[in-house]
């Protein structure tokens, strides 16, 4: 079963994604399958400067993740340009992963993909997992680790669709707002649930 993992910004994705790792699951992660398809030297890299200029490189040669951000996160059209050229590239890199590893005998493949629903990408996974967090909590977490500032922050959150309507397209909610543990204690029985079972229906909060 291909289990799809998705949330607002800073709600916690990663961690629960760890924590079903912990559990037994192959994890696929949508994020570094992004920062594989714009390696120095491919075709997606290329297609980006051609869009942006040379001024999203690192003198390295490797995308600035910062400067792209920064680039699109203010201006819907840029950021629309910049999905129309790494989507198609992550989904066939995606599909190609997903695919050899539903092929194989693992119990749970969980794909954790932060955009899942805005890439229209449901049609991969079998089922859908959103993480949601108290909004204050999220805003706080995100000033945080990121170093924005509250402006830049919002407007991060602004751009993804609201945990909302993420809640009603998906199967399981996981309130990732308490303790740490509190949340692998959560994911340990949706882990048991969905290994264990095929009933449908089921959601954790």
């Amino acid at each position: 079963m291909i289990l799809g993992l998705t949330g607002g910004i800073a709600s916690g994705k990663s961690f629960v994604a760890d924590c079903f790792v912990e559990c037994g699951a192959i994890l696929v992660s949508a994020d570094l399958l992004a920062r594989e398809v714009v390696n120095p030297g491919s075709p997606t890299l290329a297609k980006l400067v051609e869009a942006f200029g040379v001024d999203i490189l690192t003198p390295g040669g490797f995308l600035s993740r910062e400067m792209m951000a920064q680039t699109v996160f203010a201006d819907p059209v840029a950021r629309s340009l910049l999905e129309s050229i790494t989507h198609p590239a992550i989904a066939h890199l995606a599909e190609c992963r997903l695919a050899e590893l539903n092929r194989s005998s693992q119990d749970l493949i969980v794909y954790e993909a932060p955009l899942l629903f805005e890439a229209g990408a449901e049609s991969r996974v079998d089922q859908v997992l959103v993480v949601v967090v108290d909004p204050d909590v999220q805003l706080t977490r995100l000033l945080q680790r990121d170093k924005l500032n509250e402006a830049e922050a919002r407007q991060r959150i602004a751009a993804q669709w609201p945990q909302a309507d993420k809640v009603q397209k998906s199967d399981f909610v996981i309130d990732n707002t308490g303790t740490l543990q509190e949340t692998r204690i959560v994911v340990a029985a949706l882990y048991d649930y969905l290994t264990r079972t095929t009933e449908p229906g089921l959601s954790s909060s």
